[in-house]
């Protein structure tokens, strides 16, 4: 006979179950509950470290209470109770109960800096995810008036994010996330993006003295593979000083097989053949669209390095450097492009710590390092 649900059976069924973080920040605060003199040995973690609005209410109110004498703790549940009607002020839902529940689930009071580690841990997982995600919604904002600098600014952010995580967690060297690379975006309607290549190579079969001025754009700036191969053969033919015109760059083009993928050769002829505006500023838009598909894509490869609760704090912060690399790569050229250095929003310091201060000589080396 079939099964019949009940009517909320489907709900509860469709409730995922709490991630170990959620467990594990039950475990330290109930220690902190059990043990309110432990606090002091609790670093690196802040209200907002926690994965829930109960969970921070209840830290900050641990945190920010006086510690009861040790003595009469064990005797009555008054600090308990000052506990849970100042965390009630953020988070209404709170219990007695609950609270019973956190010192009934704790195994070992003892391990409370463990525990906070963890929880820092996930909170700059959660963090970095974030920034990331923020990066590859500024790169799809088709409202902002200057997408290069807000976008690199977002860059930027993301980076004292990473330099945080790092002064925290130092990373281990060799150790790289195992997440798998994520696939490449839909890309959007490339109309635009086809014409302004074409202009740029038929203008630069036409002036090809002004190849020389645009060296910092590579054949992978270009979207299509066959732009990218002429591009290709341009470079060349003006290095070589040899004559360029449509017909010795589809020449060049044969030698190097770009024809072999089935491109017509009356069609490349054509295409090399319908000159206009200027190589620089052509080659510019190439560069700005390759830009902002670098940042895409490193923020999407840095979301999914986060988004894999299998990496740790120093796989993260060694994925993520090396994937910034490679918008760092892309932006000196874009500096040398343009002739101008764009504004960078300037790093917040370190979160700040319920221990020792973390803001040092080489934390600050580290930084200034990521800003060139």
């Amino acid at each position: 006979m079939p099964h019949t649900p009940e009517p909320d059976e489907d709900d509860l069924d469709a409730i995922a179950p709490p991630q170990p973080v959620f467990h594990v920040e039950q475990a330290l605060l109930g220690a902190l509950l059990l043990d309110p003199h432990r606090l002091g040995d609790v670093t690196g973690i802040a209200a907002d470290s926690f994965s829930t609005a109960a969970h921070a209410a209840l830290f900050a109110a641990i945190s920010t209470l006086p510690p009861p004498n040790p003595a009469e703790h064990a005797k009555n549940t008054k600090w308990l109770d000052r506990v849970l009607a100042k965390g009630r002020g953020q988070a209404r839902g709170l219990t007695a109960s609950y609270l019973h529940t956190l010192v009934q689930v704790c195994p070992w009071p003892r391990h409370a800096p463990a525990y906070a580690r963890m929880v820092e841990a996930e909170h700059a997982r959660r963090r970095l995810q974030t920034a990331a995600e923020r990066l590859v919604q500024t790169v799809h904002d088709a409202s902002l008036p200057h997408p290069i600098q807000t976008v690199l600014a977002e860059a930027d952010a993301l980076a004292a994010v990473v330099d945080d995580i790092a002064s925290r967690f130092p990373p281990r060297a060799g150790v790289l996330p195992r997440t798998p690379e994520p696939p490449p975006a839909i890309a959007p309607d490339r109309t635009d993006a086809v014409e302004e290549e074409q202009l740029l190579l038929a203008t630069a079969t036409a002036h090809p003295a002004d190849i020389d001025s645009i060296r910092w754009l590579l054949p992978d700036d270009l979207t299509l593979p066959l732009h990218a191969s002429l591009w290709q053969c341009l470079t060349t033919l003006a290095r070589r000083r040899e004559p360029v015109d449509p017909v010795t760059v589809l020449w060049e083009a044969q030698q190097r097989g770009v024809l072999d993928d089935g491109n017509n050769p009356g069609e490349v002829l054509r295409l090399l053949a319908e000159p206009a505006g200027s190589v620089e500023h052509w080659g510019e838009r190439a560069l700005q669209r390759s830009l902002l598909a670098t940042a895409d894509h490193t923020g999407r490869r840095i979301e999914a390095y986060a988004g894999d609760p299998a990496n740790t704090p120093f796989q993260l912060v060694v994925g993520a450097r090396r994937s910034l690399a490679d918008i760092g790569a892309v932006r000196t050229r874009w500096q040398h492009a343009t002739g101008t250095v764009p504004p960078q929003r300037p790093r917040p310091a370190p979160t700040t710590r319920a221990g020792p201060p973390t803001t040092t000589a080489a934390h600050t080396a580290r930084a200034a390092r990521a800003t060139r």
